[in-house]
């Protein structure tokens, strides 16, 4: 048997309950060790309909080295939990590693300012789409653009493809 993949999900108050628990079940599923982190270890942080999720590990104790990917709900939270410098460094850490990044909606918030998007294949939120063009994405509407380690989806709809889209390249497969 090998080793579970490890997966982080940043949170803050007010992500977006469904672009966070969707993927998280589904990475769960294949059976990955999904840990939030949040600005405090220990920390319940509520969701835009009111579903909670506590923090397991503190944004200080991320460690790109000791995780195999990382999840970003959308929602509001994005706008928070970029604000973070060492979530933007950890961020950077993960895509320098190649390791899967999955993003959807607001989430491409984080990724603009970790400055890591020049190039880069996405999608989002509409509402967002200037913001990522201006960080350098070339930005598509479709419910979800893989460009290498990084998944992207715009909104809960698209969540049944995201989620797949996250597992398959997590695990190395390709769909």
């Amino acid at each position: 048997m090998t080793e579970a993949k490890r997966v982080i999900c940043l949170i803050d108050d007010e992500f977006e309950d469904l672009e966070l628990w969707y993927p998280v079940y589904r990475a769960r599923e294949e059976g990955a060790v999904v840990q939030y982190a949040g600005p405090e270890k220990g920390r319940k942080h509520i969701g835009k309909y009111g579903v909670p999720a506590v923090a397991d590990l503190s944004y200080e104790e991320l460690d790109a080295e000791r995780c195999d990917g990382l999840l970003v709900p959308g929602g509001w939270a994005p706008d928070k939990i970029r604000r973070s410098e060492r979530v933007q460094a950890f961020v950077r850490e993960i895509d320098a590693a190649g390791k899967p990044i999955g993003q959807i909606c607001h989430a491409g918030w984080v990724l603009i300012s970790a400055k890591m998007l020049q190039g880069r294949k996405v999608t989002s939120t509409p509402g967002i789409r200037d913001d990522m063009e201006n960080a350098g994405a070339i930005w598509f509407d479709e419910a979800v653009v893989v460009d290498g380690n990084l998944i992207s989806a715009r909104r809960p709809p698209d969540l049944p493809e995201y989620a797949k889209a996250f597992c398959d390249v997590l695990y190395g497969r390709r769909s």
